[in-house]
């Protein structure tokens, strides 16, 4: 009887201890599925991040843009709007410097220690672009670097590949690009950033008028944030950036950090400083240019 009393004992020990087991567990993989999550989710911060890497990149496009386009041989209704004053995007202030060695040139815009772009923005050091010149294709492919360069209070380093051609199927001038580039703000955060992005220019490339500029931006591309977290991005909806507005208009960009997908909605083509985070749940949030920018 004793011996049934000890075996019944150690039946029910096994027994609580399995359930104690099995709900720490249970508790645990609650707790890891609920971290992992918490990972996945994209901050506020890195949101904001996200957005003025967009807008700081696109300002970038646009000077290089601006000033490869006389680098074509132009004809026809191109020839007419071809003057000294036509860009507004590149500030008087900057310094240009042109070294030839045979087929290849070296261009070297110098901003000094703060340049004012139409945008408001201010800009320093140096943007240096190494090309050759294809006549007879109307090509130009650019590798184009930074040095010691910011935007307003932002580091920008890095080196793109850029191949820039005077007409797509469209008839427009499109400019492909290979990005390796990281932004580093002054509280630490920073963004890296591989990958490729298109511009088309849609408008505005035959008249004298900088603000009547508009492109249409495609690509996809990975951002490294500063505790090694991956967030990749692809634009769904064309981003549509209109050079008479200092942001991005319209256009979606779908972010996915983990197994947590998000989409950054520019807006309907207003021009103003929100985009709209929806998370993976629905939750819209709004981010505004204006607590970073300077």
């Amino acid at each position: 009887m004793r011996m049934n009393n000890l075996k019944l004992k150690l039946v029910a020990i096994f027994m609580v201890s399995g359930l104690v087991f099995t709900s720490c567990e249970d508790s645990n993989l609650v707790e890891v599925t609920d971290v992992a999550e918490v990972v996945d989710v994209i901050s506020d911060e890195e949101a904001i991040a996200l957005v003025e890497s967009e807008d700081i990149s696109d300002e970038v496009d646009n000077i290089i843009d601006d000033f490869l386009y006389d680098e074509f041989t132009l004809s026809g209704k191109d020839d007419a709007s071809k003057t000294d004053d036509r860009f507004g995007g590149m500030p008087d202030c900057v310094i240009k410097t042109v070294v030839i060695d045979g087929t290849f040139k070296t261009v070297t815009l110098d901003f000094g220690d703060g340049c004012e772009l139409p945008s408001g923005n201010i800009i320093s050091g140096k943007i240096i672009m190494n090309y050759s010149f294809d006549l007879e294709l109307q090509i130009i492919t650019v590798i184009q670097s930074f040095e010691g360069f910011m935007f307003n209070d932002i580091t920008v380093v890095g080196e793109n590949t850029i191949v820039r051609i005077k007409e797509n199927e469209n008839g427009n001038p499109e400019s492909t690009k290979t990005i390796d580039m990281t932004l580093t703000w002054l509280d630490g955060e920073f963004v890296s950033r591989l990958g490729t992005k298109t511009r088309e220019w849609i408008e505005g490339y035959d008249t004298k008028t900088w603000g009547d500029n508009v492109y249409l931006i495609t690509g996809n591309w990975t951002n490294t944030f500063k505790d090694d977290t991956v967030c990749s991005a692809i634009i769904t909806e064309a981003l549509r950036r209109e050079m008479a507005c200092k942001f991005i208009v319209s256009g979606i960009i779908e972010y996915t950090k983990g197994e947590l997908t998000s989409s950054l909605n520019f807006g309907n083509g207003s021009c103003d400083d929100i985009a709209v985070l929806t998370d993976s749940d629905g939750v819209e949030t709004e981010i505004t240019l204006k607590r970073r920018m300077h």
